[in-house]
């Protein structure tokens, strides 16, 4: 069993980006450029690694290699896009490792693209890379190619040694299970889980019941013998079950278009375990968006393009304005769910004006976060 940190570490010890590992300070699935840059690595590398695992390391400063972090990503459906744009695409996994120097809700993200045994290219274009395209790695540089990619093991040898180097021991997952414990979340309720006698997965949050059942929020979830964290929010409320063998997490998000007191299922997360020494993650997207009336949706929909047309004019906003302002990233998600097509790109859209407040930035990624799950559902 890897430990994901320690092969983050030993990636980030091996000189610099090679044909085998990428890193990036951060990724941009929100347009067409940024998943085109994605789509590109990922063909790149899967092609020059066709008998071993690649990687991509995610919240990591190119220049100085420092460990800086970035948002939890869990978007499952991610294997989608690349199917989407690639024939013969790779499978790969996205997985969020959390590291002792970054606040709660940094992690670094691990890109892991399996060994794919044929050559990857482009069978639909996306921004300025055409249909039939194709890329390897060449050093640390990704290049497009007319050549035929051969099969070479140049790189196998060096990423079996790496990722044996990485191989978790129960030292490792003690001290995980105290440092979350103990340090990370001493100030909330914890608790953990052993599964099969080799699985542990601890979890921390606030409890409250509500209608008879028990909702955590601010919750951390993690594997610790890998160290990937497997959910975190600073809003979502979410309900937690597990048996002997199976784990399970059911995400709710609070709507509404006035307030936030109505509670949707979003997402069920499944984790079963095996005597084996492996587990499965199953994703079911629950969300069925609410439905609200045309016509007060429209009065929504004017006053929030007014409001961020006072903001790109540096207007100043009345104390109503703060208000509606608190509510536009999940209004807007709204009358994107309802029909309002150019509501989406408009939320995209007012990222830069939304940076500034930080509580509204964090409802503004809690959006498009549930966007970007609906969309493959």
């Amino acid at each position: 069993m890897i430990n994901k940190r320690l092969l983050i570490k030993n990636l980030l010890a091996h000189n610099d980006e090679n044909s085998f590992y990428d890193k990036k300070r951060q990724l941009n699935l929100h347009n067409r450029e940024g998943k085109a840059k994605f789509l590109k690595h990922i063909c790149a590398l899967s092609n020059s690694n066709p008998n071993n695992n690649s990687y991509i390391v995610v919240g990591v400063e190119d220049e100085s290699n420092e460990i800086v972090g970035d948002d939890f990503f869990d978007d499952s459906r991610i294997q989608n896009l690349v199917n989407a744009f690639l024939e013969n695409p790779p499978k790969i996994q996205y997985e969020n490792i959390p590291f002792p120097q970054l606040p709660k809700e940094k992690v670094v993200g691990l890109v892991t693209i399996k060994p794919n045994h044929k050559v990857s290219y482009f069978k639909k274009g996306i921004h300025t890379i055409e249909t039939g395209t194709t890329f390897k790695r060449v050093g640390s540089n990704t290049v497009p190619t007319l050549e035929k990619i051969g099969h070479s093991k140049l790189n196998t040898q060096t990423v079996i040694s790496i990722e044996n180097n990485s191989r978790n021991s129960i030292e490792h997952t003690l001290e995980g299970v105290l440092d979350f414990m103990n340090i990370r979340h001493k100030d909330m309720e914890t608790q953990y889980k052993v599964f099969k006698e080799l699985f542990i997965i601890c979890w921390a949050g606030n409890k409250k019941t509500l209608r008879g059942a028990t909702f955590y929020s601010r919750v951390d979830i993690e594997l610790i013998n890998e160290q990937i964290k497997l959910f975190y929010s600073a809003q979502d409320e979410v309900i937690i079950d597990f048996c002997d063998s199976i784990f399970t997490i059911t995400e709710y998000i609070q709507l509404g278009l006035n307030d936030k007191t109505s509670y949707y299922p979003l997402e069920k997360v499944s984790i079963s375990f095996f005597d084996n020494g492996y587990y499965k993650m199953e994703n079911e997207i629950l969300f069925e968006p609410p439905q609200y009336n045309k016509k007060l949706l429209h009065h929504i929909y004017n006053t929030n393009k007014s409001l961020l047309e006072k903001l790109s004019r540096n207007t100043a906003l009345t104390e109503r304005d703060f208000k509606d302002l608190e509510n536009l990233p999940h209004t807007l998600m709204l009358c994107y769910l309802n029909g309002f097509e150019n509501a989406k790109q408009r939320l995209i859209d007012s990222k830069p004006y939304l940076k500034p407040f930080p509580k509204i930035y964090i409802s503004f990624k809690e959006a498009l976060r549930v966007l970007r799950k609906m969309k493959y559902k």
